[in-house]
């Protein structure tokens, strides 16, 4: 089964936490087994480990914000230092876009190119194993001056090869606009790759309050939102206070989703979804990540004092099924991992090693009954779905 996972911090992972994502997971474990800190030594994420789980596709994110919080690499002091730690995690997965490590994806046209070669590998994968040839990729890359110069040609996709695995797309994303230093510079992120924007995220941000605050959108907030919806740029719920999310859902007439939310019913805190936001991200054909934190999936679980024991990946299953309850279908639950997120399997299901072990999920939906259209559906197809909605043309 394929996956696509809408939420990733790659980027701030290999260059706050200098880990090189070319390594295996193990390999990273052992480089940071004497480092002291949450997640550290304990990492479930990297590039062959993402090939590994057939993740076809990923939301990888850029995050710096300017916040009064003060968290180390994270919070900023000014709007300048954010935009450039903001714009060197874009020129990373540039990088990794030039060196062929992965694939920046940016335009309907390259999507469908890119899923149809990894459905084309996932359906020969049996025979790949015994040897049999079906074809060739070629590495041929469009080159020039422009900021998406690294971006593939969509020439580059023909059938995939018996043996290697294809890269990983990347649509990178924004995990709080502090960096946008103003609105009108949404133009210039947008042809720098950038193709999701989440305003919010910890505290009251530059243009909007996050989680743990009752603000909305200030007039910064709202000419964003114009500037985004001007720009085709989908706009990411996650991390929005209360107040924030119903203005957004008002003021924005694009295409909306939630990266990496969970259910308020089965773990109240405001950080996740009420049912009541649920059915409206429904009405609005959105779709909503699921995402792995254990403090995000069960209640009452507290940072270094909780165990994980308790947590599995069948807890993230009950979640979708509760989305898929509300909606009378499974259209709009997915997944959004959020491994990784400065944190590690010391706060992630307990059965879950790698970002490989996501592939448990589908069989946790059979549990609950999931047909295996309804489980393609959660895996990948959906976020496919709404990727092509947003991207009709290009």
């Amino acid at each position: 089964m394929l996956i696509i996972d809408a939420h990733l911090d790659l980027a701030w992972n290999a260059m706050q936490w200098s880990r090189d994502l070319l390594q295996s997971v193990y390999t990273l474990r052992a480089r940071e087994g004497r480092m002291s800190g949450d997640g550290r030594g304990q990492n479930t994420v990297s590039l062959p480990e993402l090939r590994r789980g057939h993740v076809a596709l990923c939301f990888g994110t850029v995050l710096a914000r300017v916040n009064e919080r003060g968290v180390p690499d994270i919070d900023y002091a000014s709007p300048a230092q954010a935009y450039a730690a903001a714009r060197g995690h874009v020129a990373y997965y540039h990088a990794l876009a030039q060196q062929g490590s992965i694939r920046l994806i940016t335009s309907r046209t390259l999507l469908d190119a890119h899923l149809a070669e990894w459905e084309a590998w996932a359906k020969t994968k049996d025979d790949a194993a015994q040897g049999v040839a079906s074809g060739r990729r070629k590495d041929e890359w469009s080159t020039g001056d422009s900021p998406s110069s690294f971006i593939p040609h969509p020439s580059s996709f023909v059938s995939p090869s018996s043996f290697q695995t294809p890269p990983t797309g990347v649509v990178i994303s924004m995990e709080c606009a502090d960096p946008i230093m103003f609105p009108d510079q949404v133009a210039e992120w947008y042809d720098a790759g950038l193709r999701l924007i989440g305003p919010g995220h910890y505290g009251r941000g530059r243009y909007v309050g996050g989680t743990g605050t009752d603000v909305g959108f200030n007039e910064a907030g709202i000419q964003l939102l114009n500037a985004m919806e001007r720009s085709g740029i989908i706009l990411d719920v996650t991390h929005l206070s209360d107040e924030a999310f119903w203005e957004a859902m008002s003021l924005y007439d694009g295409p909306i989703l939630a990266s990496h939310h969970n259910c308020r019913a089965l773990a109240p805190h405001q950080r996740q979804l009420s049912d009541e936001q649920i059915r409206a991200l429904i009405q609005r054909d959105a779709v909503i990540g699921a995402a792995f934190d254990v403090w995000m999936l069960i209640p009452d679980w507290s940072f270094g004092k909780s165990s994980n024991k308790q947590v599995t990946i069948a807890t993230v299953a009950e979640h979708i099924d509760h989305v898929c309850q509300i909606a009378g279908d499974s259209l709009h639950a997915a997944i959004g991992s959020d491994l990784d997120g400065g944190f590690g399997r010391e706060s992630a299901p307990f059965d879950l090693d790698t970002i490989a072990d996501v592939q448990r999920l589908a069989e946790a939906l059979t549990e609950h009954n999931f047909a295996d259209d309804d489980i393609a559906n959660v895996m990948y197809q959906n976020w496919l779905r709404l990727l092509r909605r947003a991207w009709r043309e290009g």
